[in-house]
This record gives structure tokens, sequence and C-alpha cells, in this order.
């Protein structure tokens, strides 16, 4: 289990999934686990922030698409909020605008319809609203 954190950060519900999977017995789980977390393999805020960071800057997820994948993942909503600050706002306003434009102009149709699926394709990628609002906005 050691090198199963090791190897990549995991959550909680991950690594009980994974002794589930080894048939251990219960008592064995809670072992295990109480020894991952002392020794800091296992670390939920860790592996929260470095799952934030790489969704949003390799994928370009927007925040509520990123929180219902780690809600998903049995994470806690109040640590996923307190670990957004690993995206920069200025980051996260520079990538809206740039996956904005790029689909805004590989749409046909009048300008309210590509605007329409734009904003439609933003909200599917996890973006907030009001912040595709502000992007649709300014163009």
């Amino acid at each position: 289990m050691v090198n199963y954190c090791v190897y990549q950060d995991r959550c909680h519900q991950e690594v009980e999934q994974k002794m589930r999977d080894f048939l251990l017995i219960p008592e064995a789980r809670e072992e295990i686990l109480l020894y991952l977390m002392e020794e800091n393999y296992l670390n939920e805020e860790r592996f929260v922030r470095s799952y934030i960071r790489g969704k949003f800057y390799i994928k370009s997820w927007g925040r509520n698409k990123i929180l219902n994948h780690l809600k998903f993942k049995g994470v806690p909503e109040k640590l996923v909020r307190n670990c957004f600050d690993e995206i920069h706002p200025e980051d996260y306003e520079r990538t809206l605008r740039k996956i904005y434009d790029s689909y805004y102009e590989k749409q046909t149709g009048k300008d309210y319809q590509r605007k329409s699926k734009t904003v439609k394709y933003l909200m599917g990628r996890g973006f907030e609203y009001g912040d595709i609002l502000e992007v649709v906005g300014e163009s």
C-alpha cells in the first residue's frame, strides 16, 4: 500500500477501495490506513491540492467540475473550497478567456447562437456562469 500511495497522491476512498480489492480484514485495513496517515503517505489535503492543480493547469477544468469530481471521490466540500487557492485568479480568468475565444471562433451561425453554444460548452467544462458572463460581456 505504501508503493500505491508513493506512486501518486491518493484520496482515502481510493486507498480503501484498493484494500477492499485485496480482501483484507477490517482490522488490517484500519491499521494500514492509520500507518499511511501517520507516515504522511496518505494526506487528503495534499491530494486535493495536487488534483486541483493538475485538472486546472493541464486539463483546463473549471472549479465546478473539479469540485464535483472530488466530491465523487468522497472528499469533503469544505476541504476542496479551502484548497482552491491553488488556482490563481489571473490564471483562471486567462484560461477562461482563451477557451472562450478559441471555441467561439469555431462556431457557426448568428452571433447570439455562437455565444450560447460557447457558454454551454464552458459550463460543461466546469466554469461558473457569473465568470462566463463577465467574459462574454467583454467580447
